[in-house]
C-alpha cells in the first residue's frame, strides 16, 4: 500500500505494455525484402519464425541491420535475414511482472524481447508472438546510471605472485 492512499498498488504486467503488432519474417528472406515488408511504422524489431515445431524464434533489430549489414558495405539484397539474427531468443512470459522483466532486461543488457503465449482456437492450436516494449524505463535507467568500475582485485589472493591492477 502508498502512503499518500489506502489502494494497493496495481500490478502491471507484461501484457500490459507490450506491442500486440509484429513483423513476423522467414529466414531465408533477404534483408532488403524484410524491411521492404515491415508493415508497422513504429516497428524496431524483426521476429524471425520458427521453420518446424522443435525450432526456435529468432529476432533482428533495426540496429544489427545497420551494424551487420550497411556499417559492413553489405548488399541488403545478398544478405538472408538468418545470416544477422540472434538466435535462441530470450523471451519473456505476458503474464510476468513488468519490474521482473526490467531487471530481466538490465541483467543481460536486452532492449527488447518476445512474449510468447500458446493460444487455444476451435480451428487450431497456435503460438501468438509479441514484441515487448517493456525495455523503455530499463535503457533510460541505464544511460542514467553511473558507468561500472572494472574489477582490479581480480582474481582473489593467492600463494602466487600478485598480479598488477587491470587499468582501463
Amino acid at each position: 500500500m502508498n502512503a499518500e492512499s489506502s489502494e494497493p498498488r496495481r500490478r502491471v504486467s507484461v501484457r500490459d505494455v507490450m506491442k500486440t503488432k509484429v513483423d513476423l519474417v522467414d529466414g531465408l528472406t533477404t534483408v532488403a525484402d524484410a524491411v521492404r515488408q515491415m508493415k508497422h511504422v513504429e516497428t524496431k524489431v524483426l521476429i524471425i519464425d520458427k521453420r518446424h515445431d522443435d525450432d526456435e524464434y529468432g529476432i533482428v533489430m533495426l540496429s544489427d541491420i545497420a551494424r551487420e549489414v550497411l556499417a559492413k558495405d553489405r548488399a541488403p539484397e545478398r544478405v538472408n535475414v538468418y545470416e544477422i539474427m540472434s538466435k535462441p531468443v530470450v523471451t519473456v512470459h505476458p503474464d510476468m511482472d513488468i519490474r521482473y522483466c526490467a531487471r530481466l532486461f538490465e541483467k543481460f543488457g536486452l532492449s527488447r524481447a518476445p512474449s510468447s503465449a500458446t493460444a487455444r482456437s476451435s480451428e487450431s492450436s497456435a503460438t501468438r508472438t509479441w514484441c515487448c516494449e517493456a525495455c523503455t524505463a530499463t535503457c533510460d535507467a541505464r544511460s542514467a546510471a553511473p558507468p561500472r568500475q572494472p574489477v582490479t582485485n581480480w582474481p582473489p589472493a593467492c600463494s602466487q605472485a600478485p598480479m598488477p591492477p587491470v587499468r582501463w
